[in-house]
């Protein structure tokens, strides 16, 4: 804490020889020197709430950093795993085509034999009737 000397003898001297009675000066010398303590220690309070302030305030700008740098992390893993779905998905889905296109073909192909099975058969049964 800064200290400020204030020479109160001094004051109250300087009071008396200005027509003040020794009692008035004394009580000024008093009430000036309470006031300039109470006005050091509330600057010193302030001083110390600064210093918290500025303390926390760091301590603050720290857990950021940490935090960004977590989420940033963690982002990355996300974006990742979210790749890594992406590409099981696109495999799964070319099997999953592939899978029906071979069933569209085992259709197609029993079709059109029952087709051309049905066909034979209505022209057998139709060259017996002639």
């Amino acid at each position: 804490m800064a200290a400020i000397l204030f020479d109160t003898l001094a004051f109250a001297s300087e009071l008396k020889h200005g027509g003040f009675t020794e009692q008035q000066a004394e009580t000024q010398a008093r009430a000036i020197a309470g006031i300039v303590e109470k006005q050091l220690n509330t600057k010193h309070k302030i001083q110390e709430h600064e210093s918290r302030v500025e303390v926390q305030i760091l301590e603050l700008k720290r857990d950021i950093r940490e935090i960004e740098s977590s989420l940033k992390h963690d982002m990355r893993a996300i974006e990742s795993s979210l790749k890594h779905d992406i590409e099981l998905l696109r495999a799964e889905t070319k099997r999953d085509i592939a899978d029906t296109k071979a069933e569209l073909v085992r259709w197609v192909v029993g079709v059109g034999l029952l087709q051309t099975s049905l066909i034979i058969g209505a022209l057998m049964k139709m060259s017996h009737l002639l």
